[in-house]
């Protein structure tokens, strides 16, 4: 096991991965920009670092900041936690030439994930089932797109191949419409991910994103950790998740589960991983795969008893996986709310000082937070300040314990979006379970205010 590990992000997901350090004996440093300066982490570290003023540019982004902060405190291991590097090849691989090892996949499994191009057609050899589309990118010959565009069948999709977190996307639903489509979307592409690559898929209607967590080490054991549904999302953004996903049968997903393990030993796979999914008519197609921890993470780790922030490190650490697939059992069911500073309708970002802050409590409820009374948040950031996840033994328990959860919790001094929370949870149709992606679009504009 390592003995210091360097951790490269701020918010809550710094706070979480430090308190598994803690867990496990291991001796943390927390690199933070100016604007993080006072954040719980940094009081609670055993190290920190400042590595350059509020801009991400100039600190979280800074990879040989980074790098030297390590190198400095005598780090044997970096967590890159989620957004910022983590996904970043380029970074993963000079962590690991600089002698340190990188907490998450090689350099290799980043990039072959991080081109959606590649990335489908490593799953389809792996017999994981895709979205029906375009043959790796899109030609430059304008007839040879409209061919492709008539095999695949309106509407289409036009999505950048080194895209993510929902930019990138065009959809089409005529033929005339197509060729501007692709143009404008391979120039957005160029400028914003530096890969003009496109591709086209079937533009499903109204699917549901259903996820499925991996864990793979290096000695060739991969398992699945169950399923996640987070079809609560506005602009392509997830505002909640569960786990299980309701009303879908557990056949169903132990076939796509046990393909996604099957995948991971495939390509060598190793660390925490995401295989991200659309769910429709009873059938699911990949739609891309994150090489890191992602936010929605707790609801997992609530329904199956499992630390996964532990296992990347347990993993990264040369550890085998200390389970196999039938040792994992699901109980029970969780969610998760998004606390973000925001307006709950609008969505404006609300940055500022937290005059209150009094989160829940009560059996099964955990909040993973950096927030504090007297808290300033800053707003050169992610809006996020925290997540409020239950667990119960059933989906109406846990819904109950949400919607208790919610009315206890107190923030004053910015806005935020738990009331958009309190009034899904009350919701008829979530209530129900099974929403699309696109539902929570319309009830928005059925309840503007």
């Amino acid at each position: 096991m390592f003995k210091k590990i360097l951790i490269a992000n701020r918010g809550e997901i710094a706070l979480r991965i430090q308190r598994a350090c803690r867990e496990l004996g291991v001796k943390s440093v927390v690199v933070y920009s100016e604007a993080d300066r006072d954040a719980k982490y940094v009081r609670l570290a055993d190290e920190a670092v400042c590595i350059g003023p509020a801009a991400s540019a100039q600190s979280y982004l800074n990879m040989p900041a980074i790098i030297s902060t390590a190198e400095v405190t005598d780090a044997e291991a970096i967590h890159p936690g989620y957004g910022f590097l983590s996904e970043n090849a380029d970074f993963a691989e000079r962590v690991e030439r600089s002698g340190f090892t990188f907490i998450g996949p090689t350099s290799a499994s980043i990039r072959l994930m991080g081109d959606k191009v590649s990335a489908k057609q490593t799953m389809i050899k792996a017999g994981v089932p895709c979205v029906p589309g375009s043959e790796g990118a899109l030609p430059e010959d304008p007839k040879e797109i409209i061919k492709a565009g008539r095999a695949v069948g309106y509407p289409v999709i036009i999505k950048a191949s080194g895209g993510g977190g929902g930019r990138g996307m065009r959809v089409v639903h005529t033929e005339a419409a197509l060729i501007h489509a692709v143009q404008t979307t391979r120039a957005e592409a160029g400028a914003a991910f530096g890969n003009p690559a496109v591709y086209m898929e079937k533009f499903l209607e109204n699917p549901r994103h259903i996820e499925i967590q991996v864990l793979a080490d290096e000695h060739k054991n991969a398992v699945w950790l169950g399923e996640r549904d987070c079809s609560m999302q506005r602009r392509h953004q997830k505002i909640l998740e569960e786990a299980p996903a309701p009303g879908i049968a557990r056949r169903v997903i132990e076939r796509i589960g046990e393909r996604c393990a099957a995948a991971c030993k495939k390509m060598g796979y190793r660390g925490a991983g995401t295989f991200e999914f659309l769910y429709e008519n009873g059938e699911f197609f990949f739609i891309e795969m994150n090489t890191r921890v992602q936010v929605e993470h707790p609801v997992t780790e609530m329904v199956t008893g499992i630390d996964i922030v532990q296992m990347q490190i347990r993993i990264a650490a040369g550890e085998k996986l200390p389970f196999t697939q039938r040792n994992i059992q699901m109980r029970g069911h969780a969610i998760e709310c998004r606390v973000n500073a925001e307006d709950p309708y609008k969505f404006t970002p609300s940055p500022g000082r937290i005059t209150m802050w009094h989160p829940p409590g009560g059996p099964g409820v955990r909040v993973d937070s950096h927030a504090y009374t007297n808290y300033f948040v800053p707003p050169n950031y992610d809006s996020m300040i925290g997540k409020i996840i239950v667990h119960g033994d059933t989906r109406e328990q846990a819904l109950a314990r949400m919607r208790i959860a919610l009315s206890e919790t107190v923030v004053e001094g910015i806005l935020t979006n738990i009331a958009l929370h309190r009034e899904l949870m009350v919701d008829a149709k979530f209530i129900e379970g099974g929403t699309s992606i696109h539902y929570l679009e319309g009830w928005l504009t059925q309840h503007k205010r």
